[in-house]
């Protein structure tokens, strides 16, 4: 991996659909230690949590680097939602209406970045950004709970 690419793994999920929600992402670079995040979004989709995880993703990483980094990097978002993949590749229309404002976020976040490619990849390949999305679930339930 060059200077200028980065990669992040980005995941959400919801328990019951819509149910709680979270988002889970984890960033990679050669100029930047592993850094791993997972946050609790209240009542949501699946679609709406995945979509949520790539946004904050790459504004976490252009805070990490600095605007004129960003502005010269390439990143590589690997997500195991099918529909998200699709959607940013332009293979599939955005139809829902929630769906269309995030995917208009995420595209004016995409554009703060010289290149940024979505790839679908298996669960397996996603362990870690799952786990950051189930941990804020856990936290979030138990703080409830008390």
């Amino acid at each position: 991996m060059s200077a200028d690419g980065y990669i992040i793994f980005a995941d959400g999920g919801a328990r019951g659909n819509p149910g709680p929600a979270a988002y889970g992402f984890v960033l990679r670079g050669a100029d930047i230690a592993e850094f791993a995040y997972g946050k609790a979004i209240g009542k949501a989709t699946n679609n709406v949590a995945e979509y949520t995880a790539a946004i904050e993703a790459l504004k976490k990483l252009k805070s990490l680097i600095g605007a004129e980094r960003a502005a010269a990097a390439s990143v590589q978002v690997n997500a195991d939602s099918e529909l998200l993949v699709k959607q940013m590749n332009r293979e599939y229309r955005v139809k829902d209406p929630d769906l269309q404002r995030m995917y208009m976020e995420l595209h004016n976040v995409m554009m703060d970045f010289r290149a940024v490619a979505f790839v679908h990849v298996r669960r397996e390949q996603n362990k870690l950004a799952d786990h950051m999305v189930n941990d804020a679930l856990d936290r979030e339930q138990a703080t409830l709970e008390l």
